[in-house]
């Protein structure tokens, strides 16, 4: 119970001054008036909860690790006892101790005595079977662990504000796209009323162009509704109530396609290796059972006492061993459930290396189906500009319907929107790239 507080109190201890470390680290770092793709990267790093968490938890770690170590120590001890007594053992006990014998006394009825006890006791282990250092390496592979999970937290951070950071960037332009479209219909529908006016246009066909104007104004309202919540979820990444959202869309260049298409870096191979280091020194440790104990130890006494003015010391040194004879096969049990253990962790690997080749094939798929799909739009749009632009001077002419006119407009829109998402999704689909072989978004980022 004692160490569990002690355990508990170090915790929190570490806890609160990797919090204060990481507010104050945040503190620190002055919010840009126009946010970059690396400043947001780096800004998530220090500033949301889970880098917190993650911190934390290393630093329990490693305070257990300081712990576990604490074996390779000696312990030692010293105490002090003072009492009186009249029972013969233990005041016969005394007089002996302080050097106080004579021929004189009753073994039955030595008298009433008090001791001044000063103790002090040191001990070793010397040996045990190679447990406490399996325990250290367990304790180490922990902290590894940790590490990876911290890793872990630094790579989803980063790829989500990356893809954040480009919603907004669509989102924006989407609100610039509905806006010139609402601007675009509405001229149509000048036209159109000029032209019904003069008794050239059907009113259904200026009821149509109405609708659409509706229509536009809806599609900006929702653009500019999804543009807040966005900029809001950037936000949140960031660890920020609030504040303004005011972005650079040309830095999101900056990322790097990556050279090779590798997983080895991923950190989900890195925690499975720390977690087999962990199982084969428990392995270790289980078969440490089979094997002898021996400590050694050394103390030194002083007894003084004030009924009989008498003072006398003592020493003690020497080594004690232990073996267990039998233990209901509990070692045995251990061990094969270490070694149980280890196979699944194997397993695991495999499984692991499995997912993430198929995680990596994907994001190379994804990359090239973006690069493609973004080609295409760009020439849809281009297209789909030059249409519309001859279809308003005809609908001016009255050459072609109010319904035509309204179809090219749709088209433009749609095919402005199909743009927008396929850059979206080309540098997302680098970012989920990167993501897939372990790099992080960013280098160069100051992470502590």
């Amino acid at each position: 119970m004692k160490k569990t507080c002690i355990l508990t109190a170090l915790f929190l201890f570490a806890g609160l001054n990797y919090t204060h470390a990481i507010e104050n680290q945040q503190n620190a770092m002055e919010i840009p008036q126009i946010w970059t793709e690396k400043q947001a990267v780096a800004y998530a790093i220090s500033g949301n909860p889970d880098s917190t968490i993650a911190l934390q938890r290393i630093e329990q770690a490693r305070a257990a690790a300081k712990m576990v170590k604490s074996a390779d120590y000696p312990l030692i001890n010293v105490s002090a006892e003072y009492g009186q007594t009249d029972n013969p053992m233990y005041s016969f006990g005394n007089i002996l101790n302080q050097g106080a014998f004579d021929n004189s006394i009753d073994f039955n009825d030595p008298g009433r005595t008090d001791n001044l006890q000063l103790k002090a006791l040191i001990k070793y282990r010397i040996y045990n079977g190679g447990r406490d250092q399996a325990s250290n390496r367990v304790a180490e592979a922990h902290i590894g662990v940790s590490q990876a999970n911290l890793e872990a937290v630094y790579q989803q951070l980063g790829f989500e504000v990356v893809k954040t950071f480009q919603s907004i960037i669509q989102a924006e332009e989407m609100v610039t796209v509905r806006t010139e479209a609402l601007e675009a219909i509405t001229a149509a529908y000048q036209v159109g009323k000029a032209r019904y006016d003069a008794g050239d246009l059907l009113r259904q066909d200026l009821l149509n162009l109405e609708l659409q104007q509706s229509r536009a104004s809806e599609n900006l309202i929702q653009s500019r509704h999804t543009l807040a919540l966005t900029r809001r979820g950037f936000l949140n990444l960031l660890g920020l109530h609030d504040g303004n959202v005011t972005i650079d869309p040309k830095t999101s260049s900056e990322q790097m396609i990556p050279e090779s298409f590798d997983y080895t870096n991923r950190y989900e191979l890195k925690r499975i290796d720390a977690f087999e280091q962990a199982a084969q020194a428990e392995l270790e440790k289980a078969r440490g059972g089979n094997l002898p104990t021996v400590d050694a130890f050394a103390s030194y006494q002083l007894d003084n006492g004030w009924v009989l003015d008498e003072n006398g010391d003592s020493w003690m040194a020497g080594l004690r061993m232990d073996y267990t004879l039998f233990d209901g096969k509990r070692t045995t049990s251990k061990i094969t459930m270490s070694k149980i253990k280890l196979l699944e962790i194997q397993s695991l690997r495999k499984k692991t290396e499995l997912a993430l080749h198929l995680e990596v094939e994907q994001a190379r798929l994804d990359f090239e189906q973006a690069q493609k799909r973004l080609t295409v739009t760009e020439k849809m749009v281009g297209v789909a500009e030059e249409v519309t632009r001859l279809s308003r001077a005809r609908f001016k002419e009255g050459v072609i319907l109010a319904s035509d006119l309204i179809d090219f407009e749709m088209r433009l829109s749609d095919a402005r929107a199909r743009h927008l998402a396929a850059k979206a999704g080309y540098r997302v689909a680098i970012a989920s790239l990167r993501k897939a072989t372990g790099l992080e978004q960013f280098s160069n980022i100051d992470k502590q």
